[in-house]
């Protein structure tokens, strides 16, 4: 969903108490890992409207060998069911404003055509989960007309809006009936579709009990990947989900881009939070996703000449990538949010190259998968702090250096580096003394080739 300034501010602040319901639970035994799937798999973010002319699951369904091809791994759909009609914005309104939650959008296509991406998304190795929807509907959802109780109501017996949004009514989860009904709405999927997982829209605002018994009915189905969209790293994270958002460090990486913050912020923030990159639960990390494109701008509007360097980031910290569509092809634009407003696939081979080199480095570099599966991070010490962030990351032999300027200046960098690299950019072998010529935004991934130390 989009979220209003508020929101925005506090989870850069780390406000945890912020319009959610959570409910904490010390005594909460924490799960087993993710699914194996997902230790070095790469997350895309999919718009169905927008992402073809047609905006058809069928249409969709010819771009996932491209995918595939790209190095991706999960495609999660941003919700495919009937939108509400009742105080709709724009045209076609918003996805996130469900009216049925076990119909399809007939805009996208039927069951069958669902079925078909599913199959030929599983036929090439790759993964599907739904976008759910659970704090709110449509204010003409099913469930209202048939449970009223199911809601929340204010003082003055009139439905409660959640924040601003306008075109939904919130749920009440101390009903007993609808979590019941909300689990078998969510099975429903998994039975039928053959569904790999949830991503969760604004999961803090839902009770985490909830979550708890919706994450074991479903377990009992088939093992499923369960992402919250949700900053907070303690109960949700327990019982109920395999990952959560890194939304401060997005906001950080941003504001860096702007000249607001710099490298250092980012280092202190990395080492203050590392426990919450390296836990068994991944931390999902991107510099695009359809909230942040349609109301702050495309990551090459807001992170300009540094896009390449933070997605390397996104990539090569401790978590769980995502791309959002479009980004392989450097989409410069805003999409419509309530509108159709297709994506215009022109190949531009300077991102489709580089993120499909990105992929591929992550998929065969064992110290770079996902959360505590890869290696430990080790930073370096350089003499340029605020414009420059370097790491390792080392599982068994495997040892994987990132260096990236996030600044608009060229630099001479001092770091305890000696002896040859390979630059699994480029497949070059560099050598280093200790000093490394940098480019204005910047970056290296590197290998040792021997025992440099």
């Amino acid at each position: 969903m989009k979220k209003s300034p508020i929101i925005l501010i506090s989870i850069l602040l780390a406000i945890s108490s912020c319009n959610t319901r959570t409910e904490t639970n010390s005594s909460a035994t924490i799960i087993d890992a993710p699914p194996s799937w997902t230790e070095n798999a790469v997350l895309y973010e999919m718009n169905v409207r927008q992402f073809t002319k047609k905006g058809t699951f069928n249409a969709a369904a010819e771009h996932l060998p491209r995918l595939k091809n790209l190095g991706i791994d999960i495609i999660w759909l941003m919700p495919i069911y009937p939108i509400g009609e009742v105080n709709r914005k724009g045209s076609l309104g918003s996805p996130y404003a469900v009216k049925n939650y076990t119909e399809i959008n007939p805009e996208l296509g039927n069951a069958k055509d669902l079925k078909n991406f599913i199959d030929k998304a599983h036929n090439l190795g790759m993964k599907v989960i739904l976008d759910w929807v659970a704090n709110h509907t449509s204010p003409d959802n099913i469930y209202l007309s048939q449970y009223p109780d199911w809601y929340e109501y204010d003082i003055y017996g009139d439905l409660v809006i959640p924040e601003d949004w306008t075109d939904v009514v919130e749920l009440n989860y101390d009903n007993a009936e609808l979590r019941q009904r909300m689990i078998n709405d969510m099975k429903y999927w998994v039975i039928n579709f053959d569904i790999d997982g949830f991503r969760c829209d604004m999961a803090g605002m839902v009770p985490t009990s909830f979550w708890e018994e919706a994450t074991a009915a479903l377990d009992s189905v088939k093992p499923l990947f369960m992402l919250a969209e949700d900053e907070q790293d303690s109960t949700l994270t327990y019982k109920a989900f395999d990952a959560n958002y890194g939304w401060v460090m997005h906001h950080l990486m941003n504001d860096i881009a702007k000249g607001k913050r710099d490298a250092k912020d980012l280092a202190n923030y990395i080492g203050t939070n590392m426990h919450n990159f390296e836990k068994r639960a991944y931390k999902m990390l991107f510099t695009s996703n359809h909230d942040e494109n349609a109301w702050n701008g495309s990551e090459i509007e807001r992170l300009g000449d540094g896009v390449e360097a933070f997605a390397v980031l996104t990539y090569s910290l401790p978590g769980i990538p995502m791309m959002y569509n479009g980004q392989e092809i450097g989409l410069a634009r805003r999409l419509k949010f309530f509108e159709k407003d297709s994506i215009q696939w022109i190949d531009n081979p300077k991102y489709s190259t580089f993120y499909r080199k990105l992929n591929a480095i992550k998929h065969s570099n064992p110290a770079l998968a996902n959360g505590n599966n890869g290696g430990k991070l080790k930073t370096f010490i350089t003499n340029h702090p605020d414009k420059v962030l370097a790491f390792e990351r080392t599982k068994g032999e495997n040892c994987v250096i990132t260096i990236a300027n996030l600044s608009d200046k060229p630099l001479e960098l001092d770091i305890n580096l000696k002896g040859n690299y390979k630059n699994l950019f480029t497949d070059k072998i560099i050598t280093i003394n200790k000093r490394l010529s940098m480019e204005a935004w910047g970056y290296y991934l590197l290998s040792p080739i021997t025992n440099n130390k």
